[in-house]
């Protein structure tokens, strides 16, 4: 089965909806959201009314760090503009989109697969992956073959091989093995604000069948996502982010 791994969406519209028809042509079968459905963008009940329908046919959803803040605590530890974000998303949010969020699990285990938005190792806590010490603890406490997990917005695909753990750097759209003698954890990036210096939203296409993973990067309609922002009277910051890919 080949399936679309889709993580950091942040209320980002034209992102998703750029992506999730990218993996239908490529043949996705099934869809993964790790997590931050909503924050910084401007179309928080749009996306989750399409992640909503794309799960009640059977797509994984768990929840980020922004989809617990949106529904209370956690903001205060924000920095200024993610938290003027999440204040004015949940302003937006009425009670299906709040009772949805709250309903979602923070890991998922499904055939050989885990889905996290951080780290399997302490998800409560949302520590980043950005070592090859978390990476390991990440892939130990998943105990799966497969760990995909979203949180950093960069691409980025680490492996162990016995005791060593490795990292690999993915190039859009070439396919790389990821045989299951090893264990592989792979970052999506994020759909809906990538913070690489590339604009274009990204996402992951994992073959279980093949055991290929494809990481892409897929030009949307940015300008139109940031001029939303601005119209909603959200930080100016958070539509240049956009516009500059980081």
């Amino acid at each position: 089965m080949r399936t679309a791994i889709l993580a950091d969406i942040h209320s980002n519209l034209e992102a998703l909806q750029t992506c999730l028809a990218h993996a239908r042509a490529q043949g996705a079968e099934q869809y993964a959201f790790v997590g931050d459905l909503v924050g910084y963008n401007a179309d928080p009940v749009a996306c989750i009314d399409l992640v909503r329908e794309m799960q009640a046919k059977g797509a994984i959803v768990v929840r980020g760090n922004h989809d617990q803040a949106a529904l209370g605590g956690l903001c205060e530890d924000m920095s200024f503009v993610p938290r003027e974000a999440i204040y004015w998303t949940r302003t937006q949010l009425g009670a299906s989109e709040r009772e949805f969020l709250a309903s979602l699990p923070l890991i998922e285990r499904r055939d050989g697969c885990t889905f996290v938005h951080a780290s399997a190792e302490e998800p409560a806590t949302w520590p980043y992956v950005i070592s090859f010490r978390q990476a390991k603890e990440c892939m130990v406490a998943s105990g799966e073959t497969m760990t995909f997990v979203g949180h950093v917005h960069h691409q980025t695909l680490y492996y162990a091989a016995g005791a060593t753990t490795r990292l690999f750097e993915p190039d859009s759209g070439v396919a790389i093995p990821v045989p299951s003698r090893w264990q592989w954890l792979a970052i999506a990036g994020s759909v809906g604000q990538p913070r690489d210096g590339n604009v274009a939203a990204a996402y992951a296409l994992f073959d279980g069948e093949k055991r290929n993973l494809t990481f892409f990067r897929i030009p949307y309609d940015y300008h139109s996502a940031a001029r939303k922002v601005l119209a909603a009277g959200l930080p100016e910051q958070l539509a240049v982010r956009l516009r500059r890919g980081y």
